[in-house]
């Protein structure tokens, strides 16, 4: 086991390519959710606070979805499981339709669970597919690699957020929200070509995830170290589970008030804001893609510490409210999310053997933790955005630890 080991195998390369674009998928929808945020408060009269009740709509479907998700994934398999969520997706980006036409924000709020039912899908699915498409030694470069995409998405959503939701409202008008049910009607048809384009792939054979561990294997293939042990015996799984929570919290509070920071601190316009809300994810496509290729040289453990690290940092400068200075700290913010979330998840998915399916699950909801983070933030940016963003400190700490010492798997 010497031998380098391979980034993925030839007969993998036109899955991964498919699973890899369902990344970038969902990072267009969740993107855009945070620019609904401020569109939202605009044309309903919503406030900061109640405007975050979108991520819990959203990252609630997580914590209820992810584990029917698993059990699919673990009866029917990772390409059903795709499907499924890819269904899910484009049912709830339909329902924007009817949601737009009744100017119920209630409606919409349905809307976006059945959305984020299916984004949990695809989330719970993707992970442990794109780690089992190759040697477990490369798996934390491919995860990073997929979000890479993911971070495409990101930039990709913003835009078209900016463009037919934000530049649509300067003026007062689209006061009966036709831009929102055209922009999601136009995602919900893509989305149903690309499930059919999917359905006619043939997924080659993964490796069994069942095998016993030798000494030839241990370190390529994932692979129980201690079968033994239940799922919740290994620790470093449970971490990364907490970890995530923390992670998504801080991820979804940063997210939704970004614009919000924009125009109270900067004095941008909406749009203008928008707009540099593309630039904030394409700090996170540069991390991501930076982090792939620094995992080269660099532990992935070693290398979440120094992120999270920079993520403290630039929190305290953000909270200042110093012009341009914490401005440029709230892009880096991004930059050292960047590696996080698929960093956890391939750590906490390690020698778990054929625990690796439910433990994807029980992952995925850690998401959760955006469900609630921004309604707290919320609270706080009502009187002051800037002091608000004191509060992912605290996330940013235990990503910290995670990966200075709660990442290590028990031999």
């Amino acid at each position: 086991m010497n031998q380098a080991a391979k980034f993925t195998d030839r007969k993998f390369v036109l899955t991964l390519i498919f699973v890899v674009s369902l990344f970038a998928l969902w990072g267009i929808a969740l993107s855009m959710s945070d620019v609904l945020n401020k569109h939202f408060q605009n044309v309903l009269n919503i406030s900061k606070s109640q405007s975050g009740l979108i991520q819990l709509s959203v990252f609630g479907a997580y914590f209820i979805m992810s584990i029917p998700a698993g059990l699919f994934m673990r009866r029917f398999g990772y390409k059903n499981g795709v499907l499924l969520g890819l269904t899910l997706f484009a049912a709830g980006t339909f329902l924007f339709v009817p949601a737009a036409n009744a100017e119920s924000f209630g409606f919409f709020r349905i809307a976006l669970f059945i959305l984020g039912c299916g984004m949990a899908t695809l989330e719970t699915v993707a992970h442990p597919f794109v780690a089992a498409l190759g040697d477990q030694r490369t798996s934390d470069q491919r995860m990073n690699f997929a979000q890479s995409f993911n971070a495409v998405g990101t930039i990709i959503g913003p835009l078209l957020g900016s463009y037919f939701l934000l530049r649509a409202t300067h003026g007062g008008v689209d006061k009966n929200l036709d831009s929102v049910k055209d922009l999601y009607l136009y995602i919900s048809l893509f989305i149903l070509v690309l499930a059919v384009s999917f359905s006619f792939v043939k997924v080659p054979n993964l490796v069994d995830p069942h095998v016993e561990p030798t000494a030839e294997n241990l370190e390529a293939v994932n692979v129980d170290t201690e079968p033994g042990k239940k799922l919740f015996q290994h620790k470093h799984f449970v971490w990364a589970v907490v970890s995530q929570f923390f992670n998504v919290a801080a991820q979804a509070g940063t997210w939704a008030y970004f614009i919000n920071y924009g125009v109270e601190v900067m004095g941008f316009t909406d749009s203008k804001a928008a707009n540099y809300l593309v630039l904030f994810m394409v700090c996170m496509m540069i991390g991501r893609f930076t982090g792939t290729f620094l995992m080269k040289f660099i532990a992935p453990n070693k290398l979440l510490a120094i992120f999270a690290a920079g993520s403290i940092i630039s929190c305290i400068c953000v909270a200042q409210g110093l012009g341009w200075f914490s401005y440029i700290a709230l892009l880096m913010i991004n930059f050292f999310f960047s590696i996080m979330f698929p960093t956890i998840f391939s750590l906490g998915l390690k020698n778990l053997g054929h625990h690796t399916q439910r433990a994807s699950s029980f992952i995925s909801m850690g998401v959760v933790g955006g469900a609630f983070f921004p309604l707290i933030m919320g609270t706080i940016a009502n009187h002051d955005v800037a002091h608000a963003y004191y509060l992912p400190i605290i996330c940013y700490l235990v990503i910290f630890f995670f990966g200075v010492k709660l990442y290590k798997v028990e031999k």
